[in-house]
């Protein structure tokens, strides 16, 4: 059967659809595992997504990936995103990254295994465990899969949990669309006003500290802002990074009354156009594949799933 290591990887489902003479019919289905729950195995397909009931699953495996991102291409982009949400304690084991930002968001408070941990694994995760413990943190390790599989399969064995999966997508910048005339502009400064920090705080649970490291510690970054009435409705957060080619776009909020009318496309366009002038040739964000809202949006603007994380934590 299926394991969360699986997640990211391409998988074959065969579900019972129906009874014929006695015996079952099949129907098989094709596609990259995006999330793996006690009820429902969900998968994307050339079709689109397919959510296939446990109870309905008569055999499910994964297979040889059709074409999947290198791993140094997956390294490259997790190394981007790292820059573009920069913690403010920082440590290392060989290439493995360590960080910590009093706890705010999962990225900035988490190991980054990419690379050679210069150590067995049993020794280097042992070796995280104890990094954070000092800090006062559960220790946590997000997972590029499949490339950091064998890194879950170990942490599987010591009975870590996984958060909800995340997809990494990525589009062309010049795949994105042009912006709307009939909406309102979009703003743009090199620091977050009080107002987007208000809305940032809404969407994270409150800003200690150190998420204001997190948020402006990048050199190239712009804040974006859109107003009606003289009313902060959405925002978004854009930098550039790795080695100026990658636009990250984070912190894509739409307060909740103003939803549905074209708001967070409008912030992603202005930040697109900003990232193509600073020379960036690809976008790129993060996004928990069960918000199903967002997903769907990202989708409509060119956004395809470059690969999966897993967010593991430690057991109490």
């Amino acid at each position: 059967m299926l394991r969360q290591q699986d997640v990211g990887h391409r998988i074959v489902v065969r579900r019972i659809v129906g009874i014929r003479e006695g015996r079952p019919l099949f129907t098989d289905a094709l596609g990259e595992l995006v999330e793996l729950s006690e009820t429902h195995i969900t998968l994307a397909t050339d079709r689109g997504r397919v959510r296939v009931p446990v109870d309905e699953v008569h055999r499910a495996k994964r297979v040889p990936a059709a074409r999947r991102p290198t791993a140094a291409a997956v390294i490259a982009l997790e190394l981007a995103a790292d820059e573009a949400w920069p913690a403010p304690v920082r440590g290392r084991l060989g290439d493995w990254l360590l960080r910590s930002a009093d706890g705010w968001t999962g990225r900035a408070n988490s190991a980054l295994p990419v690379g050679d941990p210069d150590r067995p694994l049993p020794a280097a995760l042992d070796a995280v465990q104890r990094w954070y413990a000092e800090r006062g943190q559960p220790a946590t390790v997000n997972t590029p899969l499949p490339l950091a599989a064998p890194v879950g399969a170990e942490l599987d064995a010591r009975g870590w949990t996984a958060r909800p999966p995340v997809l990494v997508q990525t589009a062309p910048l010049t795949a994105l669309p042009a912006g709307r005339p009939d909406l309102p502009p979009v703003g743009l400064a090199p620091e977050p006003s009080d107002e987007w920090l208000a809305v940032a705080a809404g969407r994270k649970g409150g800003l200690p500290d150190a998420a204001r490291h997190v948020l402006t510690a990048v050199d190239r970054i712009r804040f974006a802002h859109l107003y009606v009435d003289g009313r902060l409705l959405a925002v978004g957060r854009g930098t550039v990074t790795g080695e100026g080619r990658r636009l990250g776009l984070t912190l894509i909020e739409v307060l909740p009354e103003a939803r549905r009318r074209g708001f967070a496309g409008a912030v992603i366009r202005a930040l697109a156009d900003w990232g193509r002038a600073e020379g960036a040739t690809q976008a790129f964000l993060q996004v928990e594949q069960r918000n199903a809202p967002a997903v769907a949006l990202y989708q409509r603007l060119g956004f395809t799933t470059h690969h999966t994380y897993l967010t593991r934590v430690a057991p109490a």
